[in-house]
């Protein structure tokens, strides 16, 4: 069946086309004859020759079946489930780490270009080995019981029998190896004291996990203090992504004793943790999370520090209750913290604003709305915490616009 004329391309059509460059979400954007298409596995300046897969009225969807010229950044994936048919979990696995992180900095850039309207060039930066970096996973059984991941875009479990970019701590190819019941989603967390935990839930099912395995709370530690952290509370999932988000975090806020200090969907209280040595006995700070697994947490992490708060609740309705903050340290979700709590953290006109990100379309937008609310842009950096797929992390410095 054919797509509307504007895409002039159908489900199934073989195509010779040009790879252009990456786009936000870890595809590659070719034209074919004034159609757009998302390719997966392909690098820039490669001709392949690609079958599409999905069409619709702004852009189609296509997967490489053969490389026509191959570009000199590819490679062969180490996972032998790296491919257009196989587990979803990494895009990248075909492209030499160096361009990958070169082709994560052109996405930034080009999402601050488009969205924002700014000029930002950044590094992103290599954090340790490009493998067994991943500290939390969920992995699902299929109809026969065998433990693996979603296919791209799909709800088709592909079995594995090991991921090359989970911590080995997890024995994952043990897991692997055992029955399991069909259709359940397997969450595997391990903490860097050598704890695992797993629990089960139905994969078709929107319902709280269960212990089966391990204790219900990881310990963490970091910058001198073990946190605590439950089984559905979040935590990082890289290895060493707490170490250089705290460093980077500190360096950015630049907190001085005294300082009262606000961490925005602060979690456990890993950026807590980090500030709370630098305010000292005179200095406060507030964490604010939604999660009540993690203020729990956070609550047991400092209940030797009469001068942390720890609040529960929706971060847009709590912050409108704050008066002052001398810095305000944020990490929001994934789509971002958005105009109004933007608005609000101007309101209270910290000296800093530290923001966390997991996604540059989301940091970018924020970053047009903060310069409209009087804070600009003064530092940022980028991280490889995701190697192997298209995922960034970035942490960014907001201050007051100097008026002219």
């Amino acid at each position: 069946m054919t797509s509307s004329k504007k895409t002039r391309v159908a489900i199934g059509d073989v195509l010779e086309v040009e790879i252009e460059k990456l786009v936000h979400g870890g595809h590659f954007i070719a034209r074919h004859e004034g159609a757009v298409i998302f390719i997966r596995h392909a690098i820039p300046g490669e001709k392949c020759r690609i079958e599409v897969t999905s069409t619709g009225s702004s852009f189609n969807r296509a997967e490489v079946l053969e490389v026509l010229e191959r570009s000199p950044d590819r490679v062969t994936p180490p996972c032998e489930f790296s491919h257009r048919t196989g587990c979803g979990g990494c895009d990248f696995q075909h492209i030499t780490l160096e361009r990958q992180r070169a082709l994560k900095s052109e996405v930034i850039t080009e999402q601050f270009s488009r969205i924002a309207k700014m000029q930002v060039r950044v590094e992103v930066e290599e954090v340790g080995e490009p493998l067994h970096w991943r500290t939390r996973a969920i992995a699902t059984t299929n109809h026969q019981g065998q433990l693996g991941f979603y296919g791209s875009r799909s709800h088709a479990v592909i079995p594995i029998n090991d991921c090359l970019t989970l911590s080995q701590d997890m024995l994952f190819a043990d897991l692997a190896a055992k029955e399991w019941k069909a259709d359940v989603r397997v969450e595997i967390a391990v903490s860097n004291t050598g704890e695992r935990n797993i629990a089960l839930a139905p994969s078709r099912a929107v319902e709280k996990s269960r212990l089966t395995e391990g204790p219900q709370i990881l310990h963490e530690e970091i910058v001198g203090r073990k946190l605590e952290v439950s089984q559905d509370s979040f935590w990082q999932s890289h290895k060493f992504a707490p170490e250089v988000l705290t460093s980077v975090v500190l360096d950015f806020a630049d907190v001085k004793e005294g300082d009262r200090v606000l961490d925005l969907y602060g979690g456990v209280g890993l950026f807590t943790a980090a500030l709370l040595p630098f305010v000292g006995s005179s200095g406060a700070i507030e964490l604010f999370e939604g999660s009540k697994s993690a203020t729990s947490d956070a609550i047991r992490n400092f209940s030797d520090a009469s001068n942390v708060k720890v609040i529960t609740g929706d971060v847009a309705k709590l912050i409108p209750r704050v008066t002052h903050a001398d810095v305000i340290v944020l990490d929001p979700p994934r789509d971002g913290a958005g105009k109004n709590v933007l608005a609000e953290i101007a309101r209270i006109k910290p000296r800093a604003v530290v923001y966390v990100a997991c996604d540059p379309a989301a940091l970018a937008r924020d970053s047009a709305y903060f310069l409209e609310l009087g804070y600009s842009l003064a530092k940022i950096r980028a991280f490889d915490l995701f190697p192997m797929t298209h995922h960034i992390e970035c942490v960014a410095l907001y201050l007051p616009a100097k008026v002219s």
